[in-house]
């Protein structure tokens, strides 16, 4: 029980919570950052390096992420309201949008400049030494930054904090080309400096369509992989009292899901009672899969997945009680009718407050008679009486 709860405990975070520990891992990516851009693009401007440049400007990039972290974790720790009732969690949604956008875009830049650059290696300026060492500390600190951000975002399951840490994995990569180019430069092969500037552009591009085709599914509420999908449905019909699942539907909502499901439960039972059965199956999937935000269970007491329900296609209940007042003319004013819509007719049940002999057999032989009359009824299945 403690290894469950401890792996639980994460997922079931205050909103509060997970946003104070998310911002505290981000302002650690944002001196990071702060200190890599000004250093790389610096010493990449006065040593005559294109890559090194590149790699400044995409650290710079991280640093516009890192701020956009912040703030969309700030919002969304937000609570429900009346705008927003399923909460703000979305937010890192969008956020994860604009930063793959603003990746894909800083990618293509760097990538058609260096492509502009190598029409003319010629008129490149040597690389100096400094560039090599500058770029060598930087897929140290991006590695290692890396390292502490996945595992803040894994325990989290912030998918907004896992594209931030994957971002400066990509980072640290795309540094060890940097070094390789750098390198052959110093060693007199001055365009490997521009192809390095040129393959990490498309690195970056790559990453940025990754994350924000990620994110576009999220926002069209594309919903959770077939594996988490029969994990929910064999919680759900192992609910006592369900009877089977026939439609269950999820859709991401950032680090968490949204679950429906119309459950079956026995057609003879009582509102209360399905009722109760929906809160128990709701309850036991909130409890077993952390990854749920809620859920909503619609009871139905048959099969139907016909788009065409022919209970909607039926009489109303009004309008039954006047066709049997019509039928019943002969009998006291019943204590209550019950009407059961099952397999597209009504079966209905009426409970007489009467208990002498003649009564019962006077109401076996309008049995009798009604089940003939109603035999050819479109919407009448039967009509059974109860004596209270």
């Amino acid at each position: 029980m403690a290894h469950g709860q401890h792996q639980q405990s994460p997922a079931r975070a205050t909103p509060a919570d997970r946003a104070a520990e998310a911002q505290r891992a981000t302002w650690v990516s944002v001196v990071v950052n702060l200190l890599m851009t000004i250093a790389q693009i610096v010493v990449g401007w006065l040593a005559h390096s294109q890559s090194l440049i590149a790699h400044g400007l995409h650290s710079f990039s991280d640093l516009l992420s890192d701020f956009l972290v912040i703030y969309a974790s700030r919002q969304s720790a937000h609570p429900a309201d009346a705008a927003h009732p399923y909460g703000h969690a979305r937010v890192e949604t969008a956020a994860t949008l604009i930063l793959g956008a603003s990746l894909a875009l800083i990618g293509g830049g760097i990538l058609w400049e260096s492509g502009m650059r190598l029409q003319h290696v010629d008129a490149l300026v040597p690389v100096e030494l400094s560039a090599l060492w500058v770029a060598i500390a930087t897929v140290l600190a991006k590695e290692g930054l890396y390292r502490y951000l996945i595992r803040v975002a894994e325990r989290l399951r912030s998918q907004l904090m896992i594209a931030n840490a994957l971002h400066t994995r990509a980072d640290a990569a795309s540094a060890l080309v940097v070094v390789v180019g750098i390198g052959g430069a110093l060693l007199g092969w001055g365009f490997l400096d521009l192809l390095a500037a040129a393959l990490m552009g498309f690195m970056i591009l790559r990453m940025g369509v990754v994350l924000a085709w990620g994110a576009l599914k999220e926002l069209i509420d594309t919903g959770l992989d077939a594996t988490q999908v029969e994990a929910i449905r064999k919680t759900l019909l192992a609910t006592p009292g369900v009877l089977g699942l026939h439609e269950l539907r999820t859709r991401r909502m950032a680090h968490q899901a949204l679950v429906d499901a119309h459950v079956q439960v026995d057609a003879r039972i009582s509102v209360s009672e399905g009722h109760r059965i929906a809160e128990s199956s709701r309850a036991r999937v909130l409890r077993e899969h952390p990854e749920v935000l809620d859920v909503l269970v619609h009871i139905d007491p048959e099969d139907d997945l016909d788009p065409d329900l022919a209970a909607a296609r039926l009489p109303s209940r009004e309008a039954l009680l006047d066709e049997l007042a019509g039928l019943m003319v002969d009998l006291p004013e019943p204590q209550r009718v019950m009407l059961h819509y099952l397999g597209g007719r009504v079966e209905v049940e009426v409970f007489l407050d009467q208990d002498s002999r003649s009564d019962i057999l006077r109401l076996r032989a309008m049995q009798a008679d009604l089940a003939e009359r109603i035999k050819d009824h479109p919407a009448i299945r039967s009509i059974s009486f109860h004596l209270q």
